[in-house]
């Protein structure tokens, strides 16, 4: 087999094919590499606030539209106050109540919600292609910075209009959009194999934590101050972290500053013939690449689950268990929390079962996207009987979305296993796929709940577990670890 075999080879890329290194370098790293303080974990610090501020930025309008719009703008209350009775007994703190508010329907409402996704799915592919060819480091730092500026904009553009905002709104999404390809094409350069997983967890857990901070944060600013200042605030924030980032990383190891000479032939010695030089883009072979269909798929069903509750959640836990405003912020956030640590702790174990354990790398990716999947939707389809018992549905709810955090060390870095030279164009390419589930999925959903009953949200969480299932099933059947031929340079391949 003239491909590369990541299974094996990514513990030294340069085995020959009968298992024997050719060059001792790849299993002695040429000097001991220290993880604290080092470029590459740097890097993923760095990366980590970065999507912290990118979800911050993206979920918080969520929270602060609620506080933005006139109460008879509102749908009507539900039917199940009659089921499940009003719990609380929370002592209701005085509302702050200086906020301008906008006379906005609910199909108003809907459009501005759903604005960003409009923007955000037009820029995934060009993000990853523009990445791969001048590096991703001002790609993801322009991107953060357009986000961060447009959000302090925010209030301006609702004074201005519904469809000012819908169109601010859509230009923060193209600027998001070209964020995870950009990640993606600079792990590419800076990541070693075997600590894959770690790394890109740790830079992509920003994202849960991002929305377990910005939750309840946004609905306390709301609520004690002022709704503008919940973009005045996170806007700010993510200006501060673009000078950061300008002046702390860089695209690749030899175009750092502060890096040290042992860690620099450590990672390009990992990397080395891994990454392609060819100038073309192999679209067929790609397109009919069953592997990078296994990613395609497992990113659109986690993302149906991800984004039907990242949006509703607050309303299932508002309008089924009749938890109050604020209880709903943390209790929305809770679930993320426990997804942000899974994350970390799945990278930590699957580069321990590929270097300690000698688990191939299909094997891994498939183990931690099959928990990452089914645990998930499993959980869903028990949070839907729990009826009016809150703590089994929070706990169930709960562990549902902790349990995705698995995934991340599955189909979310795959990318980089069988095609490390274009992973950020594939991420853009499967992550242009998974934003549909946030355009259509809530819309959806909230077709299905007109009255929120129960029942409806059954179907719900019914729709997502088998979305979820088929994702799972799928890369079972067709993932890969291995580097493709198409992602290499043939010459390079003949060599080996």
């Amino acid at each position: 087999m003239r491909r590369r075999e990541s299974d094996s080879g990514d513990r030294s890329p340069l085995l020959a094919e009968h298992g024997e290194p050719k060059y001792s370098i790849q299993r002695c790293p040429p000097a001991k590499v220290p993880v604290c303080c080092s470029a590459r974990y740097n890097l993923a610090l760095m990366a980590l606030l970065g999507f912290f501020m990118l979800y911050a930025l993206r979920v918080n309008l969520s929270v602060a539209l609620v506080d933005m719009v006139k109460s008879n703008s509102t749908p009507r209350e539900n039917t199940t106050a009659n089921i499940c009775p009003d719990h609380t007994t929370a002592p209701r703190i005085l509302h702050n109540s200086t906020g301008r508010k906008y006379d906005w329907d609910a199909d108003t409402q809907g459009w501005i919600l759903g604005s960003f996704f409009y923007g955000y799915i037009l820029t995934q592919i060009p993000g990853g292609y523009v990445a791969g060819k001048i590096g991703g480091k001002q790609l993801l730092g322009f991107g953060i910075l357009g986000t961060a500026v447009f959000t302090l904009l925010t209030p301006l553009s609702a004074d201005l209009g519904a469809g000012w905002l819908i169109a601010v709104r859509a230009v923060e999404g193209l600027g998001e959009g070209v964020t995870f390809p950009a990640m993606h094409a600079m792990w590419a350069r800076w990541a070693p194999p075997l600590e894959r997983s770690r790394l890109l967890s740790l830079s992509y857990a920003g994202a849960q934590l991002g929305t377990v901070v910005s939750l309840p944060v946004s609905g306390l600013i709301c609520y004690y101050v002022d709704w503008v200042y919940v973009f005045y605030i996170f806007g700010t924030l993510g200006v501060l972290w673009f000078i950061l980032w300008c002046f702390l990383v860089s695209d690749t190891p030899q175009s750092h500053r502060s890096i040290t000479d042992s860690e620099k032939e450590y990672i390009l010695s990992a990397l080395q013939d891994q990454l392609s030089h060819r100038k073309s883009v192999p679209c067929c072979a790609m397109l009919k690449s069953l592997p990078l269909w296994a990613i395609i798929v497992a990113h659109f069903s986690y993302n149906w689950t991800f984004y039907t509750l990242l949006t509703l959640l607050p309303t299932y836990m508002k309008e089924i268990l009749r938890f109050n405003a604020q209880e709903n912020g943390f209790l929305s956030a809770l679930p993320y929390l426990g997804c942000w640590v899974f994350m970390i702790l799945a990278g930590i174990m699957a580069d321990y079962m590929r270097g300690k354990l000698n688990f191939s790398t299909k094997v891994v990716r498939i183990i931690f996207n099959t928990l990452g999947m089914l645990g998930p939707a499993i959980f869903l389809l028990a949070a839907g009987y729990t009826g009016c018992n809150y703590s089994m549905a929070v706990v169930f709810l709960t562990l549902s979305t902790t349990l995705g955090g698995f995934s991340v060390s599955g189909y979310g870095i795959n990318h980089l296993d069988i095609a490390p030279s274009f992973a950020g164009l594939l991420l853009g390419i499967t992550n242009t796929f998974a934003t549909i589930p946030g355009m259509v999925g809530p819309v959806i959903a909230k077709a299905l709940t007109h009255d929120n009953t129960v029942e409806q949200w059954q179907i719900v969480f019914y729709i997502a577990a088998a979305i979820n299932f088929f994702g799972a099933i799928f890369f079972i059947i067709f993932a890969s670890g291995n580097v493709q031929d198409w992602a290499v340079d043939h010459s390079t391949e003949e060599d080996n």
